[in-house]
């Protein structure tokens, strides 16, 4: 047990320091990012680099150490690569999440000072007020609480504590004040023990995710069915079973399952994720960088978001009071309410007050739109309830019209307006179940209007939002009439108002209709918040929500991409997927822009990586139809793999425009693939077997496809970024050189390879007569311009039975 003393002035430094020393501390904080260690893991040890270094370990066992060199080289490139842009993007976050960590309030000799969470040790005494993160288990020592505790049970329920009650860490305080007593610290508290599910609530899959996992395993699926093909082939063929030949045929064909996709898709968010954080954007869960490319619903608080945090004393309108009579009993139930927001502190910061004495008391909330309390002394006698003046009207005993009018006109000003209201008589403030109940027979004493300052940068952002297509829906508790002014101020175009005290009677179609049709929310709840996102969501929409108070914690989690403000509650930013350093409202354009960005260089990526994998799948079960012997080694497939796609991929991703997402976009990727990997087998395939069996010289018949396969490759990159119209299968020309350049490298350290006797040679790579580059050169040229052909007459699409696009 406590001492009195500890209870009021909580531990001494030299105690908190005492208990530090021997392990009592509460270190063991959630990471902001993946460790090093789970970076390498994720990297290293996939399922395909998994039985890559098992043929790597067989290739060496039978003696093929140029083979195994060239197999494990790929996954070691991938790997290599991977975990340095990865370990550079985290060191950089890191940085950066410093500047959005918790902070803790103890006391401390009986004073309150803010700590790191990890400061915290058993005893210690610590304060709650709305927005905080409570940061270790204990039980509240004084106060009285609304918490949220979804996080850590995933009911929504705000969960009332009073004096004994316990709290968990990993909750937030949603309204009221208290303080509580350190139990249960570190890897001991619910929290710690729980991160890794209640993190994994955000971990949501996006389209590109979804799509690259299912041809990883399509992709999985078909090299198994080839390698049953190859395999019965080379039985045949031999009459034997040879290990060797099947151990490098094995080799390349695992190599089929393209798992640099899903390297190229975390190398992608992780470079996205730098560029943002040097733009106002800490990125909190890797794929919310694509996640931005497919917004097309932005749904965002009023308060702190549209405008700033700073809330100004607009005027009092007295109603049942003299004016200063109305100053004096407002001042001192603002200077009394515990917990206060930032309106109560403005109207305090206006009118002065004195802390009164309370019997009773609510804390005002989000959901209820009120606070009251109870006085019974000399300077301050009754009952005092402040809030909406909608809410409260049906609470008051007469004065209606003239409340709602006044409210109404204010309203439509762009301010935000209270209704102070008031019995004489002391009342109680809870039902028979002790919730907070409304007190009834109220008296209208006046009206208080605030102002609030929209941010600079919200009309220009607004606009931007506009012409990127996405539809911004505001939301706020506050007025409709006071959101829908501020939202004209703010450029928003034909706005259409709904009140959350008219969704709360519709039906579920109805309410679903409302969220689509209306693009102004007032006096909404959280948990109409959180209904409006789920409404949209349903209704197809890929919705994104933005807010910074408490009350919008379960909106955002239930967005498809939650954002939050720096200066938000510590509750908003432990949800969010990302969150706008230095309340960088406009930042977001450009953070959306970052994720057209990489989706459009991973549908580059994704083109180059199918292209490839379908067409030498063709070329391998072609030759094993026909009897032929495999066409191509593990050292011939890596000279392949890392020219036409390894390294040009890595470039592609870096250089990648922004450019919206089209619908549509299997069908664009297919329209590539299809035509392209088709064309390179009905090519390569044919000169193939035909130097194979006019020879019988399976080294020359290897060089001649290789080399084909590799020019075809290359040229891709072209019809992906063309330099010129005459290269154009797309609709819009980049004018970017730097693809042009780069395929210009890849040839040129190609041509290196092929001169260099012993580079030509490890590779297992025979000279070829001139006659028999310019058959290769023939071959390819025709293949581009079939290639061509195929795109312009939209023959993909009428085979299909599509119209042409």
């Amino acid at each position: 047990m406590a001492s009195d003393a500890t209870a009021v002035q909580g531990l001494s430094e030299r105690e908190a320091a005492d208990r530090r020393a021997r392990g009592q501390g509460n270190e063991a904080a959630p990471s902001t990012s993946r460790t090093y260690r789970e970076i390498l893991r994720d990297n290293a040890f996939t399922f395909v680099n998994v039985v890559l270094f098992s043929i790597v370990l067989l290739l060496l066992a039978l003696g093929l150490f140029g083979d195994a060199l060239v197999t494990a080289g790929l996954v070691l490139f991938n790997v290599v690569a991977g975990v340095v842009q990865e370990g550079r993007a985290k060191r950089k976050l890191d940085q950066i999440a410093l500047l959005v960590r918790p902070v803790a309030t103890v006391v401390r000799d009986g004073r309150e000072r803010a700590v790191d969470p990890r400061e915290v040790v058993l005893g210690d005494l610590l304060v709650a007020r709305p927005g905080d993160q409570i940061v270790a288990d204990g039980r509240l020592a004084d106060g009285r609480v609304d918490v949220d505790e979804s996080l850590l049970t995933g009911e929504s329920d705000l969960v009332p504590k009073g004096p004994g009650d316990p709290v968990y860490s990993g909750s937030f305080c949603v309204a009221g004040e208290a303080r509580y007593r350190a139990e249960q610290v570190g890897t001991a508290s619910l929290a710690n023990q729980l991160v890794a599910g209640a993190r994994a609530f955000r971990t949501v899959k996006t389209p590109l995710q979804r799509a690259v996992d299912l041809i990883l395993r399509v992709a999985l699926v078909v090299a198994l069915l080839v390698g049953v093909q190859v395999a019965s082939s080379l039985w045949r063929s031999e009459g034997a079973f040879q290990l060797r030949e099947s151990v490098r045929a094995a080799a390349v064909i695992v190599a089929l399952v393209p798992q640099g996709l899903a390297f190229m898709v975390t190398v992608s968010y992780a470079m996205g994720a730098v560029r943002m954080a040097g733009k106002g954007a800490l990125i909190q869960r890797a794929n919310a960088v694509e996640s931005l490319s497919h917004v097309n619903v932005l749904c965002l608080d009023k308060t702190g978001t549209l405008t700033t945090n700073r809330i100004r004393f607009h005027a009092l309108h007295p109603l049942g009071l003299a004016e200063p009579e109305l100053r004096a009993r407002l001042g001192d139930f603002a200077a009394t309410v515990a917990g206060g927001n930032r309106t109560a502190a403005a109207v305090q910061a206006a009118l002065g007050g004195t802390r009164r004495r309370a019997t009773a008391e609510v804390p005002f909330s989000s959901e209820r739109k009120w606070s009251a309390a109870s006085f019974d002394g000399d300077g301050l006698h009754g009952t005092y309830v402040l809030g909406a003046p909608e809410v409260l009207l049906s609470a008051l005993a007469d004065g209606r019209e003239q409340v709602e009018g006044a409210a109404a006109e204010l309203a439509r000003q762009g301010l935000r307006v209270l209704l102070l209201a008031f019995r004489p008589e002391v009342l109680p403030l809870t039902d028979g179940d002790g919730r907070p109940a409304l007190p009834q027979g109220l008296t209208p004493a006046g009206l208080a209007s605030l102002s609030e300052e929209l941010r600079p940068e919200a009309a220009e952002t607004l606009a931007r939002f506009a012409e990127a297509g996405i539809q911004v829906k505001v939301i706020s508790g506050d007025s409709p009439e006071t959101v829908a002014a501020l939202a004209r101020r703010a450029g928003l175009a034909e706005v259409h108002v709904a009140s959350g005290l008219d969704l709360a009677d519709l039906d579920a179609g109805a309410f679903e209709a409302a969220a689509r049709e209306s693009n102004v929310f007032g006096r909404i709840t959280p948990q109409q918040k959180e209904r409006l996102v789920r409404a949209l969501r349903a209704g197809g929409a890929y919705v994104a929500m933005i807010g910074d108070g408490v009350n919008d914690v379960l909106a955002l989690k239930q967005a498809n991409l939650g954002i939050a403000m720096q200066s938000g509650s510590q509750a908003t930013r432990g949800v969010a997927d990302m969150v706008l350093l230095g309340d960088s409202f406009g930042a977001l354009p450009a953070a959306f822009r970052e994720g057209q960005r990489i989706f459009r260089g991973m549908r580059d990526i994704l083109s180059l990586f199918l292209v490839r994998t379908l067409y030498v799948t063709l070329l391998i079960g072609g030759t094993a139809l026909a009897g032929a012997a495999f066409p191509v080694t593990p050292k011939q497939n890596s000279v392949l793999a890392l020219l036409t796609v390894g390294i040009p991929t890595l470039a592609l991703a870096a250089w990648a425009k922004p450019a919206p997402p089209a619908r549509g976009m299997a069908f664009q990727v297919a329209r590539f693939v299809v035509p392209g990997a088709v064309l390179v087998t009905a090519v390569a395939l044919p000169l193939y077997l035909a130097y194979l069996w006019l020879t019988d010289d399976v080294a020359l018949a290897r060089t001649v496809l290789t080399i084909t396969a590799v020019l075809c490759g290359l040229l891709l990159i072209l019809f992906l970024e063309p330099p010129g119209a005459s290269w154009h299968p797309r609709d819009v020309l980049r004018g970017d050189l730097r693809p042009a350049a780069l395929t210009a490298a890849m040839l040129a350290l190609f041509v290196l390879l092929l001169s260099v006797r012993d580079l030509r040679e490890f590779f297992e790579l025979v000279p070829l007569a001139p006659y028999h580059y310019a058959v290769i050169l023939a071959a390819v040229a025709l293949w581009a311009r079939a290639l061509l052909w195929t795109w312009r007459l939209h023959l993909f699409e009428r085979f299909l039975g599509m119209e042409p696009r």
